[in-house]
């Protein structure tokens, strides 16, 4: 006699902010986190590589030179310099004090739709760098990008 299956449950859908593992490397802490964003690479570039768009989730750039070696000052985060940079695939910032932060891009799915951020933080000591918190910033910076103009929408009443 077999048994009834039960119907299976629906997949849960990919949270944006996934916390991966968090490592020891000698005397360093590595915190890594997955983000899945509905937008294109291009605008999660721009929010992750221009003085502009870190603006907007996580210090400002008071610094920025957009090169390999270029210097990056961010006001309440400290010093340093741009020690990756592949336009539209990798960023990575080294300051002093607070270690390397590396943002590796992806496209998320085959057709080019939305991105995959691949986040690294390395850094020496014991210390919460709050990482959730600001990208739950960066995530609502992006929607708020969307969101359309009401001043730019026609009046349909017309």
């Amino acid at each position: 006699m077999t048994q009834p299956t039960q119907p299976a449950e629906p997949a849960q859908p990919a949270q944006p902010i996934e916390e991966g593992t968090t490592e020891t490397r000698g005397d360093a802490q590595v915190v890594h986190y997955l983000l899945r964003l509905p937008q294109p690479v291009e605008q999660v570039w721009t929010a992750l590589a221009t003085a502009e768009g870190l603006r907007g989730w996580l210090d400002v750039a008071e610094v920025f030179e957009s090169r390999l070696g270029g210097a990056v000052t961010l006001r309440g985060l400290g010093s340093g310099r741009i020690t990756a940079w592949d336009v539209e695939r990798v960023a990575e910032y080294t300051v002093e004090g607070r270690g390397k932060v590396r943002f590796h891009l992806e496209h998320g799915a085959p057709d080019g739709t939305g991105t995959t951020v691949r986040f690294t933080h390395e850094f020496e000591g014991e210390r919460e760098p709050g990482w959730r918190a600001r990208f739950e910033r960066l995530l609502r910076m992006l929607e708020d990008l969307e969101d359309p103009d009401l001043e730019d929408l026609e009046d349909v009443g017309d």
